[in-house]
């Protein structure tokens, strides 16, 4: 004779357990609404919203572990989110704006970006699972995809902050796509900051700076955003030369 089964267990959860996968799917949906906004030919909202899915992103993994609530599924959701919002809602926005006059060159640039991203995440996904119980490091192999996403978005960024700007060639911006992608799926040494710390004297210094970076990017959002862009290349030049020379001292 079967025997009754057992009502399954109930749990509950606080509600604000769920706020860092509640981020995550507000990232999603910044994503999502960004790629709408660039075929509509928004692209300045559509930028915004891809600018917006990067804070929520950095938002989100850094508040599971204040909370110590990181779950698997968590991170998997993080990962989908940012393949979307950085591998893919970029270049479509690209598309619409100008790729879209060079139809099959644009379009393999798109495909290309899009699974240098995925390749690019998918190696740190596998990197961070064998690395549980090692010190983190100070630099990153290859270009975050957040980052990437910024960089590949170089171009409309400048043409919204200088208006009189010619025209940039739409084969230059598939070409440059298509270079952002390799960057990201390099071995490049990029500069991870997650673990950037400063002296205590100059905490006051460096929460004025931020209130001022702020205020600019509020009123001159995208020469701002211009400016910040380059000076992240620089970063990624400098770390590159960095690394060597640390490389060189070890051996």
């Amino acid at each position: 004779m079967n025997k009754p089964l057992e009502p399954a267990k109930q749990t509950e959860i606080r509600l604000i357990y769920l706020l860092p996968n509640l981020l995550t799917v507000a990232a999603i949906c910044a994503g999502l609404t960004a790629v709408r906004f660039g075929y509509e030919g928004n692209f300045e909202m559509a930028v915004q919203l891809v600018l917006a899915a990067s804070i929520l992103d950095g938002l989100d993994g850094r508040l599971a572990r204040l909370m110590n609530r990181s779950t698997a599924v968590g991170a998997e959701l993080d990962s989908l989110a940012d393949f979307l919002n950085f591998g893919v809602a970029p270049v479509l926005i690209l598309h619409s704006w100008a790729l879209n006059e060079v139809s099959r060159a644009g379009w393999i640039a798109v495909l290309f970006y899009a699974i240098c991203c995925v390749l690019r995440l998918a190696r740190f996904n596998v990197s961070s699972r064998l690395q549980t119980d090692k010190p983190s490091s100070d630099f990153f192999v290859g270009v975050p995809s957040p980052a990437g996403a910024i960089l590949v978005m170089l171009p409309m960024v400048i043409s919204f902050a200088v208006t009189d700007l010619p025209a940039t060639p739409p084969i230059f911006i598939a070409f440059y796509t298509c270079l952002i992608g390799l960057l990201m799926i390099s071995r490049m040494p990029t500069y991870s900051f997650k673990d950037m710390t400063i002296h205590r004297a100059n905490a006051k210094y460096f929460l004025l700076g931020t209130a001022i970076l702020a205020a600019a990017l509020l009123t001159y959002l995208w020469a701002t955003l211009a400016l910040l862009t380059f000076a992240y290349i620089s970063c990624l030049v400098w770390a590159h030369r960095t690394y060597r020379k640390s490389k060189t001292t070890e051996g």
